[in-house]
């Protein structure tokens, strides 16, 4: 089966809603559609948390990392004070993130691993950029753009998920055929871990859209945070052409003293994710 056939089984599997998820996957679904109520009482938070032990240790984790106590408060013991601490709208993308995380868990190819690995070192690097980018630039709600860097590359890794199955699905493209394809899988997989319309909406955007000026919504923040990051993806297509003066345009809204200043933070809070998320 080679790259097109492959893509077009995949996607019209998607359209059918049969998709494939490891169980683990299902699991932090149901901590995720429970927490998207704003309206969730703490205790039943606490509890779907407890239910599921790597997120209850993977949220106190997060919650001590220097991102979300940088004032040195003292260490969180428990996942009630974590989840204080950090918010529902942080849980929900930690919860989003394991369940990213566990669709490379069943790979089995040494070499689609290490692309596993290296988009989800991507995936940290924007959302960790995003979020200082939104914070600085944009204006957009942080805590949205770190959900939705954390969620941008979902329908490559549930992709990556089913490479073993169709050896041909990661051939050469030079042509960029498959475009139309991986567009579908990437929204059914949005809809099936239900992904709030407005980020979906920026993540399907991210393929064939450019920075308004000034940049000032979720998917602007996208934008310059792949744009930005030196931590590229390994699924990246071939770069598009800019429009002319794009580079001059974004140094309109970020310096150059504090784009490497958003770039060290993004780093360091980049590792500290990773460290937290690999409890």
């Amino acid at each position: 089966m080679n790259k097109l056939e492959a893509f077009g089984h995949i996607a019209a599997l998607a359209i059918r809603g049969e998709l494939i998820f490891p169980t683990s996957v299902n699991a932090a679904l149901r901590v995720q559609l429970a927490l998207d109520d704003p309206d969730c009482p703490i205790d039943t938070a606490i509890s779907l948390v407890l239910a599921e032990p790597l997120l209850a240790a993977k949220t106190v984790a997060i919650a001590n990392s220097a991102m979300f106590n940088r004032a040195g408060a003292p260490v969180v013991t428990n996942v009630r004070g974590a989840i204080m601490r950090i918010g529902y709208q942080n849980l929900f993308a930690l919860a989003a993130a394991m369940v990213v995380r566990q669709f490379g868990s069943k790979i089995t190819d040494p070499k689609v691993r290490n692309m596993a690995e290296k988009l989800w070192d991507h995936t940290i690097a924007v959302a960790a950029l995003g979020r200082l980018i939104a914070r600085h630039v944009t204006g957009v709600n942080e805590d949205t753009a770190l959900f939705a860097g954390i969620v941008h590359e979902v329908g490559g890794f549930y992709l990556l998920s089913r490479a073993d199955e169709f050896p041909g699905l990661l051939d050469e493209d030079p042509e960029n055929w498959h475009s139309a394809s991986e567009e579908i899988i990437t929204r059914e997989v949005m809809r099936k871990l239900c992904i709030p319309e407005p980020v979906a909406d920026a993540i399907e955007g991210l393929r064939d859209s450019f920075m308004s000026i000034p940049p000032d919504t979720l998917l602007d923040t996208l934008l310059l945070a792949n744009h930005l990051t030196p931590v590229k993806s390994p699924l990246q297509e071939p770069q598009r052409d800019l429009p002319p003066h794009s580079d001059s345009a974004i140094d309109l809204f970020i310096d150059e003293q504090r784009l490497a200043s958003m770039l060290e933070d993004a780093r360091r809070d980049a590792a500290d994710m990773s460290a937290a998320l690999l409890v």
